[in-house]
């Protein structure tokens, strides 16, 4: 899950941050209104938390342009304004949840856990491909009744995948739902955590079917069965190495 912090007080932005980074999402931060539409118009984020607020463009008008575009993303708006005028301007303006200064980091964490449970954003809280289970509320993945230690970083990677299952995504698709835009990407950096990944869940149960394939020209597929020929390619799994 990628998030966005719109937020001009850098101590409270980088609170945030580190608190839901310990969570396992990855989140971007901008400090001023310009740049966080900015960055909200051009990136799929699963989730905004927004200042009311803000230098250039107020948390209102970030909302209202949102909407006119058809963007969906959840959003969470933060105030000091705390009367009910304030409030119904806010989501009038598009916004899906109102919390009012200062607030505790937990009550955040759950507004937006909430938020991700929408049936529009997520579907259910297990994912399973075969025998492979993933949980969102407990962050626990299991293969073959047996559990699978995951680092928070394979963790998100292996949740996107499998919210993914029998797709084939690309590294730019990767790279811009499991690492923050300030995350500092290698060439590598994708095919050593698919390395990760393919060691804890699949040679680790080597009379198991392999779930992580690497598409050669196009990308990654999680799955139990061979994919399908590509129209116009031929698509060579390459499973032994990333």
């Amino acid at each position: 899950m990628r998030l966005l912090i719109i937020e001009d007080e850098k101590k409270i932005a980088l609170a945030l941050k580190k608190g839901l980074e310990q969570e396992s999402y990855a989140v971007d931060v901008a400090f001023d209104g310009k740049e966080g539409l900015g960055q909200a118009m051009t990136i799929d984020y699963d989730l905004l938390v927004l200042d009311r607020m803000l230098p250039e463009v107020d948390g209102i008008r970030i909302c209202q342009a949102l909407r006119d575009q058809k963007k969906i993303v959840p959003i969470i708006m933060l105030t000091s304004k705390d009367a009910v005028r304030d409030r119904v301007a806010g989501l009038q303006a598009g916004a899906d949840d109102y919390l009012v200064k200062p607030f505790a980091f937990e009550e955040l964490l759950a507004r937006i856990q909430a938020l991700l449970r929408r049936p529009s954003v997520i579907q259910e809280p297990i994912l399973q491909v075969g025998d492979l289970i993933l949980s969102r509320t407990t962050f626990g993945v299991m293969r073959d009744r047996e559990p699978v230690m995951l680092s928070r970083k394979e963790f998100a990677l292996l949740e996107y995948l499998m919210k993914n299952s029998d797709r084939i995504v690309t590294k730019d698709m990767i790279i811009s739902h499991v690492w923050d835009y300030d995350a500092d990407i290698l060439p590598n950096t994708v095919e050593v955590y698919i390395g990760y990944l393919r060691k804890k869940i699949d040679r680790a149960y080597p009379n198991k079917p392999q779930l992580v394939r690497t598409i050669r020209g196009f990308g990654y597929r999680l799955g139990s069965e061979e994919p399908p020929r590509l129209r116009g390619k031929t698509s060579e799994v390459k499973d032994e190495h990333v």
